[in-house]
């Protein structure tokens, strides 16, 4: 094997490419073309078979098997005379991820990243899998042996070959469909949600399942919906430890803030150690609604140290936000986050022994000889230790973290892809929104407004259709329904956090522009790609939830929030027509259905449009937002009567005939148009919105 270090080659067709994926491969020995027609067109040309690489730059088992096989010279020779060889970045092209995904699952049961896809000229999958070493080991075939193999089928045996990919195709485009049942519309799908949450929750450690274990932000947060909805003090404690338990574990990051992607144990200590942006985006509402739930202080400091970390890091300086954090540096898994206890003792001195005591930081380590930070000991714990008040220990250990982050900032730091995925700045920005909002934070609104207008400014072409990625200087791709329902949730939680109008239009707009190019008239669902997309294998619609919502779930939610606000019916339709579609999933399988079933819980409701008309005393009618911050009230919409939206005619309707009562601050609670009597004054107002937070909302 010559490793590229050992001579320079020549740059294949990727060089070109914006995806820092692609461009790690710009100088393999490997011919390989980005996803396109020119590939495509030489696969049926010399009716040689495509094989189809999927990956993403984050991921670890994609740089190993790209410098153990893609670098091997001796393979690249087989792939490029026996072979059409295309690499896509997963990232980039989700539409083509999700499909060939589908019928690597189908052949094997299980999927994952990279993936590795033998297609015929026209596209069909017949064979595939992950991640395969270059020669056979430890009960894992060998890619030489794959490569010659298909050779061989492909050459002796094409029409049993040939008929064997029209099968997969067609299990491909069933999978791609909805395949549950519809259900009531009613209680029960909440409550048996809540059954499953609170069985499948792991009691000791938190989390659903086993290892390897991914945080599951929507379950959480449906979690906090439905045991609010029922009273269930084991809901709500079931949430909360596994909030605690991934805070203080391995998979957050104790010094620069955010969380890794997922566990690789049982107890949150072992990460993959990449950060993803839409991981973030999803387990900050989470800890910012236990901390409106709960006030306790660790889950403000995650949020906050969380976003933090996304605007020191993860933000482009036009407003953007980033896509991930490589788990790799220096050529090792998670060299820039772990220690050594000389290391950590050499830096710190006498302080050393509390920072060793509370984040487990031993001579033998606890990750191969190294030391993961996590916290075993809490200030109360510690400061019975060693004889100090809780305060100082706090005080200490936060100095002591940044002399930790400091000295981790000399050390060669992950690479980092820098590409704009519009889906995940919605989510990125409906996080920072709903922060900002709560804790009362311009730089986190800020953030949003700038990422906002990044995408406004970049990522429409130039007949107003959104694209999907950006890099530099470039949009490319189209928008696909993720793109869509981000954006538009992303724009309506702007709307409520800062009562910018201009938001609510941009959404209005986007959401209708949703329907028209997505919408299947003969399901009520929205397919994952346009109506005028690129002809694929299959046209599938989205309805699990995986690492990132449903594409159909979070449009569900968007729209009912949409529709509320501006009295449009149209989309409170819509999103029922999705519901109903989701239904049987959603009694069926709750534990793939979190966003869903957020939805059904705004649209079951009650749903209430809060409408706050400020008294002539400014500190009551300030106390009054403040009360509405720090309270969990995910079903209530708050609009302010100000100019700006009384003035706006899609709202006045909200506004007309209401005002502050004797110049008292004022409430009006609404539910589709039943309005309740106004409230008024700063304890009336808060005893009403203490009722909403506390109370039992199980309707009949």
């Amino acid at each position: 094997m010559n490793s590229a270090s050992e001579k320079p080659r020549p740059a294949n067709r990727l060089k070109d490419e914006t995806s820092p994926y692609l461009q790690q491969h710009a100088y393999n020995p490997v011919d390989w073309y980005p996803w396109g027609e020119e590939a495509i067109q030489k696969s049926r040309d010399e009716n040689k078979p495509i094989f189809l690489s999927i990956g993403y730059s984050a991921c670890h088992w994609c740089h190993v098997m790209e410098h153990e096989s893609f670098e091997n010279d001796d393979i690249a020779t087989i792939m490029n005379e026996h072979f059409v060889n295309i690499k896509v970045d997963r990232e980039e092209r989700p539409d083509l991820d999700q499909i060939y995904m589908n019928a690597v699952v189908a052949l094997t049961r299980r999927g994952g990243w990279p993936m590795s896809v033998f297609l015929t000229p026209n596209l069909k999958p017949f064979f595939g899998g992950t991640y395969w070493p270059p020669q056979s080991r430890m009960g894992m075939p060998g890619f030489t042996d794959i490569l010659n193999r298909v050779q061989t089928v492909w050459k002796d045996r094409e029409a049993e070959l040939m008929q064997g990919a029209d099968e997969l195709t067609s299990a491909v485009q069933q999978m791609g469909q909805v395949r549950s049942g519809e259900a009531e519309l009613d209680e029960s799908l909440l409550s048996n949600a809540l059954r499953e949450l609170i069985s499948s929750t792991d009691t000791e450690h938190g989390g659903f399942g086993e290892a390897p274990k991914f945080p599951h932000p929507m379950d959480i947060r449906l979690m906090l919906r439905v045991a609010q909805r029922a009273q269930s003090e084991d809901g709500f404690r079931l949430a909360r430890l596994t909030l605690d338990k991934m805070a203080a574990g391995g998979i957050y990051d104790h010094l620069g803030g955010g969380f890794h992607r997922y566990a690789t144990d049982t107890r949150w200590l072992i990460p993959h150690f990449e950060k993803m942006l839409y991981d973030n985006a999803l387990l900050i509402p989470g800890y910012l609604e236990a901390w409106q739930l709960t006030g306790e202080p660790r889950y403000e400091e995650v949020v906050r140290e969380s976003l933090d970390y996304i605007l020191r890091e993860m933000t482009q300086p036009d407003g953007g936000f980033y896509s991930t954090q490589d788990a790799d540096s220096e050529g090792e898994e998670g060299k820039f986050f772990v220690w050594q206890r000389g290391e950590v003792e050499q830096l710190l001195g006498e302080d050393a022994e509390l920072v060793c005591a509370c984040y487990d930081v031993t001579a033998p380590g606890n990750w191969e000889g190294k030391t993961i930070l996590q916290r075993v000991l809490s200030d109360d714990d510690a400061a019975e230790k060693f004889d100090l008040s809780a305060a100082d220990v706090k005080t200490k250990l936060a100095e002591c973290r940044e002399k930790l982050f400091e000295r981790r900032k000399t050390r060669i730091a992950p690479g980092r892809d820098d590409k704009i995925l519009v889906s995940w700045n919605g989510l990125m920005i409906a996080a920072m929104a709903k922060a900002g909002a709560v804790f009362n934070e311009p730089r986190y609104l800020e953030a949003a407004q700038s990422a906002t207008s990044f995408i406004k400014q970049n990522l429409f072409d130039e007949s107003g259709r959104l694209q999907h990625a950006w890099k530099d200087g470039r949009a490319r791709f189209a928008g696909c329904l993720d793109d869509y329902s981000g954006l538009v949730d992303g724009l309506t939680e702007l709307f409520l956090a800062t009562q910018n109008v201009e938001y609510l239009e941009d959404a209005e707009a986007l959401a209708t522009h949703m329907l028209r190019l997505f919408q299947d008239d003969e399901t009520g669902g929205l397919f994952f790609t346009a109506d005028d997309h690129e002809e694929l294998i299959a046209r599938n619609i989205d309805t699990q939830d995986n690492a990132t919502p449903s594409g159909n779930a979070l449009a569900a939610t968007a729209l009912l929030k949409l529709g509320r606000i501006l009295n449009q019916t149209e989309f409170e339709e819509a999103a029922e027509r999705i519901l109903k579609l989701l239904s049987g999933q959603m009694a069926q399988i709750p534990l793939v259905s979190g966003q869903s079933l957020m939805a059904f819980d705004l649209y079951r409701g009650p749903t209430y449009e809060a409408i706050f008309f400020p008294g002539e005393n400014e500190d009551e009618s300030e106390a009054i937002r403040e009360i509405h911050r720090t309270s969990f009230l995910p079903k209530v919409l708050w609009l302010e009567a100000a100019p700006n939206l009384q003035n706006c005619d899609n709202l006045q309707a909200l506004f007309s005939g209401r005002s502050a009562v004797n110049g008292q601050p004022t409430l009006y609670l609404c539910d589709r148009g039943r309005c309740e009597l106004p409230v008024s004054g700063v304890e009336k107002i808060r005893e009403r919105l203490e009722e909403l937070q506390s109370k039992n909302f199980t309707t009949s």
